[in-house]
Parts: C-alpha cells; structure tokens; sequence
C-alpha cells in the first residue's frame, strides 16, 4: 500500500512530485503566454503611420487627402498617380495622369512639364511608391512635390470620389497586393 519506507520519506517523495508538477504546468503556462505574445506582435496591424514610417524616409513631405482636395478646388496642382496602368484603369483620383512606377520617365514629365516650380502631387495606393516618384522628380529639379499621406486608399477612406477608366464615378480599387489591402476600409476590394 504505497510507501514501505518511513511515513516521512512518502510524504517528502509525493511533496516532491507535487513540487515537480507545479513547475511544469508554471513551464508550460510561461511557455503559452511568451508564445501568444510573440504571435500576436508578429500579427498585429500596425497604424498607417507606422507602416510608412517602416517603409518611407519622408524625403518627400506629406500633403494630406483634405489639403489635396482643398487644393485640386482651386486648380492649383497637378496630381500624378504613380501606380501601374492595371490599378489606374479600375480607379484613379479625377483629373490625376498616370505616370506609372515601373514605366516612369523623368525625360518624358521633362518634356511636358517644364516650370519646375508648378505644384506636384504624387500617389500611389499607401504613399510608399510614390514617395519614390517624388524623389525621382525632385533630383530632376521639381521644387514643389508633395507625397499624399495613404495614396487613394485614404483618399477613398475618407469618403473623396475617384472614378475609372471613363471617368464613372466608382466604388472599385484596385488593391495592389492582398497584404495592402488591408488598409483599404472604404470602396470595393478589386485585382
């Protein structure tokens, strides 16, 4: 019937298997919890400022969608979409040229657009392309280029219109890429 040995030694053996015990389930509820920490910080969705903290340098200063707006009211910039000639055809911002990202010539905006001090607003779907755009276009001598904070995902965010490739006002924006898609929360999710 248990222990044979003294009544001290099977108290001091069970007190030791209990010991034992709670330091394993302690184990493995420290382990749960660093890993479920770990999980969601790998996760989690960072704000929109954070992600183009990560991926911008800021080189070209932000303008944002209500001052673009406030702006484009008066006629007073010129607004290229930096982004592919697919994401341009299902929406852009009206009134914007698309100059592409993987296709853009300095040479050929040169050529177009010769007062260097005209006021240029580049976008993209997050700002992240066309930040690159802009640093493109200051090098070549533009003096007055701005960024938009959050491309035409914010600007959609944020209830202003954009139309497709004929100019219908339309709900649909092309995402770019399933993981940037997250930011778009207004508008319909399109490839």
């Amino acid at each position: 019937m248990g222990c044979k040995v003294s009544d001290y030694n099977c108290k001091n053996l069970k007190d030791e298997r209990l010991k034992n015990k709670i330091i394993y389930n302690m184990r493995i509820k420290i382990f749960l919890l660093f890993s479920l920490i770990c999980y969601s910080s790998m996760f989690s969705q960072k704000t929109l400022d954070e992600l183009l903290q990560q991926y911008n340098t800021r080189s070209i200063p932000y303008i944002s969608v209500e001052e673009l707006f406030m702006l484009r009211a008066n006629g007073d910039v010129l607004v290229l979409d930096t982004r592919e000639e697919t994401e341009f055809q299902v929406s852009h911002i009206s009134g914007s040229k698309l100059v592409g990202f993987n296709t853009f010539s300095t040479e050929k905006i040169s050529e177009e657009l010769t007062n260097k001090n005209t006021p240029i607003v580049v976008y993209c779907s997050l700002g992240i392309r066309s930040e690159e755009i802009g640093e493109k276009l200051k090098k070549a001598g533009y003096t007055n280029v701005k960024n938009l904070y959050g491309g035409i995902f914010e600007w959609k965010n944020k209830a202003y219109p954009i139309v497709d490739s004929t100019n219908t006002e339309t709900e649909n924006v092309h995402t770019f890429s399933k993981p940037w898609g997250k930011w778009l929360k207004k508008g319909i999710k399109t490839n």
